[in-house]
C-alpha cells in the first residue's frame, strides 16, 4: 500500500506510452523518489551516457508518502545524469506537482529517447498523450502553464516546464514546477529540454491508498502535535529559510564575493529584516505573503514583488516583453537565491536581487549555479582573464545590480557572454584559464555555506554524489556549535543516510529539522505493508548513497574528485567564529572512507555492498 504500483513509461523517439508494474522488491529495497528512481535508472542506463544523448533518461519519481496527509508529502525528485555535473542528479521539488503525478496513478514516470520536433505530456489518469509543442518551444514557464491550461480546458492541471534556459542547453537549466517550485540542481532542465520535450501537465483524481489508515491518522496527528508548536517551524513560516543569511553572516560562514570573504557588509539591505522593510516609492515592503507546497502546514515558501518604480519593472526587457510582469507577486527570496545574488555577487540591491530571482522562476534557471557562476565571471574580469572584448563591453565588477541582472538576462537567452555564463562557473573558468576561480564541487556550485568554518558542510560538500550541496547531509547545527573536525565524518556518513531515506519518503528536509526520525518511521510503518523501522531506515539510505556511488565510479569520477576548490583549503577565512580557518577535510576523508566501508580510493569493498545488497 502506499505505491501505487505503476510506472509510467513514455518513449519520445517512438512516440509510445506505456505502463508497467512497480518493481515491489526495489520498492521494499529504496523506498521511492530519489531510492527508487536511481534503481531504475542506474539499471537502465550506461553511466558513460552523454547526459545530452537520447539514450540518457528522465526519471520523475514519487515517494510512498507522497500525496498523502503526511506534513509536507507533496515531494517528488528528478533523477538523471546531470548535465552540469555528469554525475547522478537526483532534484528535489515540491509544490504540487509531484502530489498530482501520484494521485494520476503513477509512482514513477520514466522518459526515455527525444521526440523528433517540441512535444509536451499530458496526463490525465489513465489518459496519457504525447502532443504537439511547437507553439510553446521559445516560450518562458510563465508563459506555458497558462497556455496549456488552457489548451487542456483544466484550471487545476499541474505542469512541470522548462524556460528558455533548458530549451538551448544551460548546464544549470531547471525544470520549474507550479510557476515558482523547482526540480532545481544539476542541469535536470537542460536533460528535458535535450528531449525536445517543454513540458509535462498532470491531472489525477485516482486517491491514494494506505496500509491501516487510522494508524496511520495516529502517526500524522502526533506528528503535527510536534510540528506545530515548534519554534522552529514558527520561524520558517515567519521568515522562512532568508533567516539564515544572518547566521551564516555572524558566524563567517557567508560566501561572498566568489568566496574572496565569509562576511558582507550588505546584509542589512538584503536580509530577512530588509524584505520587510516599507519601500520609499509605494510605503510596501518587496514580501507580501507566504505560501505552502501540498500536505504543508509549514509554509516557508515566499511571495514577493520589486519596486512598482524600478527599471527592472518597465519598458521593453529586450526581448519582445513588457517588464511590467514582473511587478506581479510571485516566488520571493529564499536563503539560497538571496546569498547567491546578492553577497556571492557583492550585490546589496534588494530589487535587483527579486528580479534575477523572477528571471530564474521565469526561464528556469538554478539561482545558486547562475549567482556563483555569475561571480566566478566578476572575479575573472577583475583578474583579467576575462576582458571586454569577451564580455561585448560588459563590465563584470562585483557589486553592481545594474551588471547582474544583465548577465542573467544574457544567460537564460544564451547571448553574448551569457553563453559562456550558461556553461556553470567550472567550465567557465575552465575556458579562461582559471579553473581554481570556481567555487564548484564535481562541477556543481557550492550553496552559501563558507566551507571553512563549517567543517562537517565541508566533508559534505566533498563527498556529495550530485556535487557540491548542502541537502544532501545535516551536519549544519554541529558545525555551528564548533569549528572543529572532531565527530565530523561520522555525522556527515549518518546524516547522509538519514537524508537519502527522507528524500525517498515523499517528505521534505525542512520536516525532519522540526520532528525527530521516529515519527517518519511511524508514518511510513502504517502506510506501507512491512516492518518498518528505524534501523531499516538508515539502511535504506545507506543503500541509496552505495548505489549512487557506484554509478559515478563508472562515470569516471574517483576519490580525487572528492574535492573542495583551492581557495577554501588554502586561503584562510577572514572574520567571524572560523577566521583564520582552512578546509583541509584530507584526515576526515580517511575516517569518513572507513566508516563507508570503503576502500582508500572511495571503492565500496565487497562486503559492504553484500551487506547492502549491491
Amino acid at each position: 500500500m502506499a505505491w501505487q504500483n505503476r510506472i509510467l513509461r513514455v518513449d519520445l523517439s517512438t512516440g509510445t506510452c506505456s505502463v508497467e508494474p512497480l518493481n515491489r522488491e526495489w520498492a521494499e529495497s529504496y523506498l521511492g523518489q530519489r531510492g527508487l528512481g536511481t534503481k531504475y535508472f542506474t539499471a537502465e542506463v550506461d553511466p558513460k551516457v552523454d547526459p545530452l544523448a537520447p539514450d540518457n533518461k528522465l526519471i520523475i519519481a514519487t515517494g510512498p508518502l507522497t500525496a498523502t496527509t503526511a506534513p509536507t508529502g507533496g515531494r517528488s525528485s528528478a533523477v538523471t545524469k546531470g548535465a552540469l555535473t555528469g554525475a547522478i542528479a537526483a532534484s528535489n521539488t515540491g509544490g504540487m506537482f509531484g502530489a498530482e503525478l501520484k494521485l494520476a496513478g503513477y509512482d514513477l514516470l520514466i522518459i526515455e529517447g527525444r521526440a523528433p520536433a517540441p512535444v509536451y505530456i499530458s496526463i490525465r489518469d489513465d489518459r496519457v498523450a504525447i502532443r504537439p509543442a511547437d507553439t510553446l518551444w521559445g516560450q518562458s514557464v510563465w508563459q506555458t502553464e497558462p497556455w496549456l491550461r488552457r489548451e487542456l480546458q483544466d484550471p487545476d492541471v499541474k505542469i512541470a516546464s522548462i524556460g528558455r534556459a533548458g530549451e538551448i542547453g544551460v548546464k544549470f537549466a531547471c525544470i520549474v514546477n507550479d510557476i515558482d517550485r523547482a526540480f532545481g540542481r544539476s542541469g535536470v532542465g537542460a536533460v528535458m529540454g535535450s528531449k525536445n520535450l517543454k513540458a509535462i501537465a498532470v491531472r489525477g483524481t485516482r486517491g491514494v491508498r494506505v496500509h491501516d489508515p487510522e494508524r496511520f491518522r495516529r502517526a500524522v496527528r502526533d506528528t503535527e502535535a510536534v510540528l506545530q508548536p515548534s519554534p522552529v517551524r514558527k520561524r520558517f513560516t515567519v521568515r522562512g529559510t532568508h533567516n539564515m543569511m544572518d547566521v551564516t553572516h555572524r558566524f563567517g560562514a557567508l560566501p561572498t564575493r566568489n568566496c574572496r570573504d565569509v562576511q558582507f557588509e550588505g546584509v542589512p539591505a538584503v536580509n530577512a529584516d530588509a524584505v520587510t522593510r516599507p519601500r520609499r516609492s509605494d510605503g510596501r515592503p518587496s514580501l507580501v505573503g507566504n505560501k505552502a507546497c501540498f500536505a504543508c502546514t509549514i509554509a516557508c515558501g515566499r511571495v514577493a514583488t520589486i519596486d512598482p518604480t524600478s527599471p527592472l519593472a518597465n519598458g521593453d526587457d529586450g526581448h519582445g516583453g513588457d517588464r511590467a510582469r514582473y511587478r506581479r507577486p510571485s516566488g520571493g527570496l529564499e536563503y539560497e537565491t538571496a546569498y547567491a545574488f546578492g553577497p556571492m555577487c557583492g550585490v546589496a540591491d534588494l530589487d535587483a536581487i527579486n528580479y534575477v530571482n523572477f528571471l530564474c522562476n521565469e526561464q528556469g534557471m538554478d539561482p545558486i549555479s547562475l549567482g556563483a557562476s555569475i561571480a566566478a565571471a566578476m572575479e575573472l574580469f577583475e583578474e583579467g582573464a576575462v576582458t571586454r572584448d569577451d564580455t561585448g563591453g560588459l563590465e563584470l565588477r562585483f557589486g553592481s545590480a545594474d551588471v547582474l541582472a544583465l548577465a542573467a538576462e544574457l544567460t537564460a537567452h544564451g547571448e553574448g557572454f551569457g553563453a559562456d555564463i550558461g556553461l556553470g562557473a567550472a567550465r567557465l573558468c575552465a575556458k579562461y584559464g582559471r579553473p581554481e576561480l570556481a567555487m564548484a564541487v564535481k562541477g556543481q556550485e557550492f550553496p552559501g555555506y563558507d566551507p571553512r568554518a563549517l567543517k562537517g558542510m565541508a566533508l559534505a560538500y566533498a563527498t556529495s554524489n550530485r556535487g557540491g550541496c548542502h541537502m544532501r547531509a545535516r551536519p549544519l547545527l554541529h558545525d555551528f556549535e564548533n569549528v572543529t573536525t572532531d565527530g565530523k565524518a561520522e555525522l556527515v556518513k549518518t546524516t547522509q543516510d538519514l537524508v537519502g531515506a527522507i528524500d525517498s519518503s515523499g517528505l521534505c528536509m525542512f520536516a525532519n529539522a522540526i520532528f525527530p526520525p521516529e515519527h517518519l518511521v511511524a508514518m511510513l510503518d502504517a502506510a506501507c505493508a512491512g516492518d518498518w523501522t528505524l534501523e531499516r531506515l538508515y539502511e535504506v539510505g545507506e543503500r541509496i548513497w552505495n548505489l549512487e556511488r557506484q554509478f559515478n565510479l563508472a562515470a569516471g569520477f574517483t576519490r580525487a574528485d572528492d574535492a573542495l576548490p583551492a581557495r577554501v583549503v588554502n586561503e584562510p577565512a577572514r572574520g567571524g567564529m572560523g577566521d583564520g580557518e582552512v578546509a583541509d577535510i584530507g584526515a576526515m576523508l580517511d575516517e569518513y572512507y572507513a566508516l563507508r566501508g570503503w576502500d582508500a580510493e572511495g571503492q565500496p569493498r565487497v562486503e559492504t555492498l553484500a551487506r547492502l545488497g549491491l
